[in-house]
């Protein structure tokens, strides 16, 4: 399984980035997931529900499932949060795993920099940031620089670049 993030600051646009991304690369016959890193306390359960009284009740793990899809939900209670490769590790194997978020990391990313936000960029200092998809012409990066708005050609770099077939 590869594994290649998208990262940047807070309103670059990963997310957006990552929409039109996963079926651009889909559409090849490329199996992907995704792993997203949230900075602020987060809850996919809905109070009332048995699933979120399971979890209120004391259980480490609650897994729900349906006929149409699965999800667990794991409760760290005190312990710390888990790396990056241990999250990976139980992950179901796919072509092309998309990390977004977890820009201090070392997998290798795409940087989504908008020069508008006011944030210094990435790429200048991070070894792993193997290329910019930007808003901007950015003519002194030592990089390869992609029109953040063309998710067929984020795309084309990503397959080239994680040596993935598209079928």
């Amino acid at each position: 399984m590869k594994v290649f993030g998208i990262a940047g600051w807070s309103g670059s646009g990963k997310t957006t980035l990552l929409a039109s991304l996963i079926p651009a690369l889909t559409s090849r016959g490329i199996t992907v997931s995704t792993i997203k890193h949230a900075h602020h306390a987060f809850d996919i359960d809905t109070p009332g529900k048995d699933s979120h009284r399971h979890r209120e009740a004391g259980a480490t793990e609650v897994m729900i499932s349906s006929a149409s899809r699965w999800a667990l939900m794991h409760e760290h209670r005190g312990a710390p949060e888990p790396t990056l490769a241990q999250l990976i590790a139980s992950m179901t194997p796919v072509d092309l795993l998309l990390v977004e978020g977890f820009k201090h990391e070392s997998h290798e990313k795409l940087e989504v920099y908008r020069p508008s936000i006011g944030k210094p960029a990435l790429h200048d200092g991070d070894p792993h940031v193997v290329a910019v998809a930007s808003d901007t012409a950015l003519p002194a990066a030592r990089i390869p620089v992609l029109p953040l708005d063309n998710a067929e050609a984020v795309a084309d770099f990503i397959i080239d670049y994680c040596g993935l077939t598209a079928r």
